[in-house]
């Protein structure tokens, strides 16, 4: 086992990395920027190392700083978290050389991966059921495009190839959109990725995203976890996931679950990862792309099955078999996690600032990951997640009245945050009768636009004229 580990990352998983090395009493190194040296997780953390500016391209995606960090300091292992380098190929790989071991798979299967359009190729090969498009990245010859995009069929997407939350991405209804979607999309993955590759896609308007937590050891043990609903999202952007999926049917499980294992041994994948499934309203579903990571709603599966992903991410990284056969996992309860968000909950719009008091809510079943505190100054150079609330229940209607008591619970004054819109949401009937897909979102607000406009036309009634009280007995 490792004796120090150079966590390269901040915010709540940084810290919840931190503490799963505290139980396996495993020494940890925090890196920070400039403006993050009084952040929680430097502050939990056993030595801290300020790699750069706020400018995370100069501080958390600084990789000859923080290869050199680890170095320094003597970290054996370095573990990424999710987002900024943890799905680096060439971060990995330089981890791999300089003798550092990266907590993730090998650096191959994160590029091939992380390339969509091979991906896709390699899950096709495997036997994994994907979703009709084009074979490979779209050429330039427009004509060529045009042809394509008539082959797959409307409506489309056009997707990046080495993209990932919601950039270079645009749907298309007709061929008159299509060759100004794919300039768009082109030209937004080229500024996020370096890379201006793009491929087509069939696309499901009233579809569900499902995603299966699969892990694997060194050893040929992979095991899934069971799978996460992620369909209410913003552009892309998850807001809120659960498990078990309210609309998947036991068959339909049994084949998602044994797909996505078929995946990762596709792939010869090794560590923690996500296979990512489309779900049609026929119940047929079809392969998305492999977050070779830990994702950001891992609690949802940890709080259902009573593993600790993280602790087993280490232990594997360690050259471990993984603790537990597929026969060992057992699925409890129901779980609902909810990413609260530094924003204008009506706007969208980023909210950072102070925190002036900053209070987590408690109880039976109810978790929360964050690295707030009162006092705290969200910074806006980063992702303005600031909490994850958590809950486990025996049933989902009990989830979903324990999520709604500790976001009514929770206080964060002094920044504006999405709280108000996860407690309309779990009190939207939609919502509770598991009816959403990943168009949820957009009609729930275009439901809640249209009950406030008739409001404001309905006429308002005269208030009524106190009556005139006249002197008497008691007066």
């Amino acid at each position: 086992m490792f004796t120090k580990i150079l966590v390269a990352n901040r915010g709540e998983i940084a810290i919840r990395v931190i503490r799963a090395c505290k139980e396996l009493g495993i020494r940890t190194v925090a890196i920070c920027s400039e403006i993050d040296r009084d952040a929680l997780h430097v502050l939990f953390a056993d030595e801290r190392v300020v790699v750069g500016p706020a400018d995370n391209a100069l501080s958390y995606r600084n990789i000859l700083n923080i290869v050199s960090a680890a170095a320094v300091t003597g970290a054996e292992a370095i573990h990424p978290g999710y987002g900024f380098l943890a799905e680096n190929a060439r971060f990995a790989e330089i981890c791999e050389s300089c003798g550092i071991k990266f907590i993730g798979p090998h650096h191959t299967t994160i590029a091939k991966m992380g390339d969509k359009a091979t991906a896709k190729a390699i899950m096709a090969a495997g036997g994994v059921p994907v979703i009709p498009g084009s074979e490979g990245l779209l050429p330039d010859d427009e004509d060529q495009v045009a042809k394509i995009a008539e082959q797959v069929g409307y409506p489309l997407m056009v997707k990046a190839s080495a993209g990932g939350g919601g950039r270079g991405m645009r749907v298309v209804l007709s061929a008159e959109q299509l060759l100004d979607a794919v300039n768009a999309a082109r030209k937004e993955a080229a500024a996020a990725f370096g890379n201006d590759g793009v491929y087509v896609e069939r696309y499901f308007p009233d579809a569900r995203h499902v995603e299966v937590q699969v892990i694997a050891d060194h050893h040929g043990n992979v095991v899934h976890l069971g799978e996460r609903d992620c369909s209410v999202q913003r552009r892309n952007q998850k807001l809120i996931e659960e498990s078990p999926s309210p609309a998947l049917p036991k068959a339909t499980r049994a084949r998602m679950t044994e797909a996505a294992v078929t995946a990762a041994r596709t792939v010869g994948y090794r560590n923690a990862g996500t296979v990512e499934f489309l779900l049609a309203p026929n119940k047929s579903f079809y392969f998305i792309e492999m977050n070779t990571r830990i994702q950001v709603e891992h609690p949802v599966t940890e709080m259902v099955t009573g593993l600790d992903l993280i602790r087993e991410q280490i232990r594997i990284a360690a050259g471990e078999r993984l603790s537990f056969a597929q026969r060992d996992v057992h699925f409890r309860g129901h779980a609902i996690e909810c990413r609260i968000n530094a924003e204008d909950p009506k706007t969208f719009m980023p909210s950072p600032g102070i925190i002036a008091w900053y209070h987590p809510p408690g109880g039976p079943g109810v978790r929360v990951d964050s690295a707030a505190y009162t006092n705290y100054a969200v910074p806006p150079q980063y992702d303005s997640m600031i909490a994850k609330v958590i809950v486990h229940a025996d049933t989902r209607d009990e989830a979903i009245a324990r999520m709604t008591r500790a976001l009514e619970e929770i206080v964060l004054d002094g920044i504006k945050t999405s709280v108000p819109l996860h407690l309309e949401i779990m009190e939207d009937p939609v919502f509770r009768r598991g009816k959403y897909t990943t168009r949820y979102l957009e009609d729930f607000l275009a439901r809640k636009r249209g009950r406030e406009a008739r409001s404001e036309r309905r006429p308002r009634k005269p208030a009524k004229r106190p009556r005139a009280r006249s002197a008497g007995k008691g007066d």
